[in-house]
């Protein structure tokens, strides 16, 4: 399964103890769903989870069946229908609304936070999605109703978050990109085990990270060192091919043989190698030398 289905199996084992929770869980399901109208209800999911929990959250919030359920070897969109005039009533009843107008949340439904958490649980349930941590962190919400949409921005809010508002084909969505949020809002809404799992990607994927960047680093010093290396051998080679070795100072003369034996070695491992052991700048020091040496040969006059 996707770490969203994942996520929603999660969020469907939070047991339906509290009616007023099972009332607000419920409320965000048909805020969210397909259609919640005077003339039907009809709320469409992908989900095996939310299948098995939406019959017995209607019946502990509203004491309600619904008209029409999905074959039980449905697969794929599940479709679950309410037409029935007097069930519809109830429902809308139970969040003091009218079926005639325009749906709004009735925060009067929400003053408590558990009750807060169980809506914005059933609106990401019917309407939410979320993308696998390992590709990247996006959580969105949404919705065809837009006062529906920016009073769960309100009530996101008032909760701590702040979600950021955005449009797609099919209706306005809420949505966050932060991981150490999208974590934070899991635990609110009953998967604190995906929001686990979701810093727990984030961590592996940082110390991914920081160990291809340090072997990036190493290589590009590799590459520094075997360059210098290669530069400091054309220069000793041309100095031995113009005065030969022999007729450079010992301390040179031996840097240059050092060099010769350790074609690919740091000036630090040089100065390790060193007998008796130089220090790495005394090493540096001496390759300057060369280099002068290099250059004044090269200004000399040639012989007419």
């Amino acid at each position: 399964m996707s770490f969203s289905a994942d996520t929603k199996t999660e969020l469907c084992r939070v047991p339906l103890n509290r009616s007023c929770c099972a009332a607000a869980e419920a409320y965000g399901v048909l805020l969210f769903a397909n259609t919640f109208s005077g003339r039907e209800i009809r709320i469409i999911t992908g989900s095996a989870a939310l299948s098995q929990r939406l019959p017995k959250l209607f019946r502990r919030a509203f004491g309600v069946e619904f008209d029409a359920l999905p074959g039980e070897n449905a697969a794929g969109k599940r479709s679950f229908l309410i037409t029935d005039s007097e069930k519809i009533l109830k429902i809308f009843s139970a969040y003091g609304q009218e079926p005639s107008l325009a749906l709004h949340i009735n925060l009067g439904m929400l003053e408590n936070e558990c009750c807060r958490g169980a809506f914005l649980r059933g609106a990401f349930l019917s309407g939410g999605s979320i993308t696998d941590p390992d590709k990247r962190y996006h959580m969105e919400l949404m919705c065809s109703h837009q006062s529906v949409l920016r009073e769960t921005i309100s009530l996101l809010q008032e909760l701590g978050f702040e979600p950021r508002l955005s449009r797609r084909s099919g209706g306005e969505l809420i949505y966050f990109k932060q991981s150490d949020v999208i974590s934070d809002v899991l635990a609110t809404i009953g998967a604190p085990l995906a929001g686990m799992a979701l810093q727990q990607s984030k961590v592996e994927k940082d110390i991914r990270n920081t160990i291809n960047r340090r072997v990036n680093c190493d290589s590009a010093n590799a590459d520094r060192i075997v360059s210098a290396a290669q530069e400091q051998l054309d220069m000793i080679r041309r100095i031995d091919a113009e005065i030969g070795i022999s007729a450079l100072p010992d301390a040179l003369q031996e840097t240059a043989m050092l060099r010769i034996a350790n074609p690919e070695s740091s000036l630090a491992e040089l100065s390790a190698l060193s007998y008796p052991p130089v220090s790495k700048s005394c090493l540096s020091h001496r390759m300057k030398k060369l280099m002068a040496y290099l250059s004044e040969m090269q200004h000399e006059p040639s012989d007419s």
